[in-house]
């Protein structure tokens, strides 16, 4: 089994991690590390700040450690949320608040259907030292209200390009087979099998 240290505390993130990896790898994350302060996201893009989490946190952990950082773009509105999608509605705004100023945005939105992608970068470090970013995109639009009651974030309003299903809709297999992380996350495996 190969150790992977995840720089998050998002139990989410951490068991879509484990679940896309596969059995050859040991998915841990920062949820019981109670003394590392979190690393503040202050880069302009998702890439920057992946890196800067990357980087940071395996200052601290011996072997691999992979950051994420990933969110939603909609077109109508010049590409927010974005870096700011886990916070939209405010610093420690729930999926529900963050939903509710989306839609609540897209009210004003006179294009149908209102297009919108999720995007993931992930960035691997090990020593404090920056070896590889990796990126995933999947294309959609934004439904007028939630639906669904898997996954997280943003998901019970993004409806993926090709299906009738929200991502909150579709089980967590169909989801990871098509996902802006599983494409991410695919890459980043290549890369970590092909070392090993």
């Amino acid at each position: 089994m190969h150790p992977l240290l995840l720089a998050t505390r998002n139990l989410h993130k951490t068991r879509e991690f484990a679940q896309i990896l596969g059995d050859a790898f040991e998915v841990h994350d920062l949820s019981n590390v109670t003394e590392l302060p979190a690393v503040e996201e202050t880069g302009l893009t998702f890439e920057a700040n992946a890196i800067l989490k990357a980087v940071e946190t395996s200052k601290h952990f011996q072997g691999l450690v992979v950051a994420d950082d990933s969110g939603l773009e909609v077109d109508a509105l010049q590409g927010a949320p974005g870096i700011y999608s886990a916070r939209y509605a405010g610093e420690h705004a729930s999926d529900a608040a963050n939903i509710a100023k989306l839609l609540a945005e897209l009210t004003q939105c006179e294009a149908a259907p209102c297009w919108a992608r999720f995007r993931c970068s992930l960035a691997l470090a090990q020593g404090g030292k920056l070896l590889k970013t990796f990126d995933g995109v999947v294309e959609g639009t934004i439904v007028s209200a939630p639906r669904g009651q898997a996954g997280f974030g943003y998901d019970p309003v993004f409806q993926p390009q090709g299906f009738q299903q929200t991502f909150a809709e579709l089980s967590p297999t169909e989801k990871n087979r098509i996902s802006h992380r599983t494409k991410a996350v695919w890459s980043l495996r290549a890369v970590l099998l092909a070392k090993s």
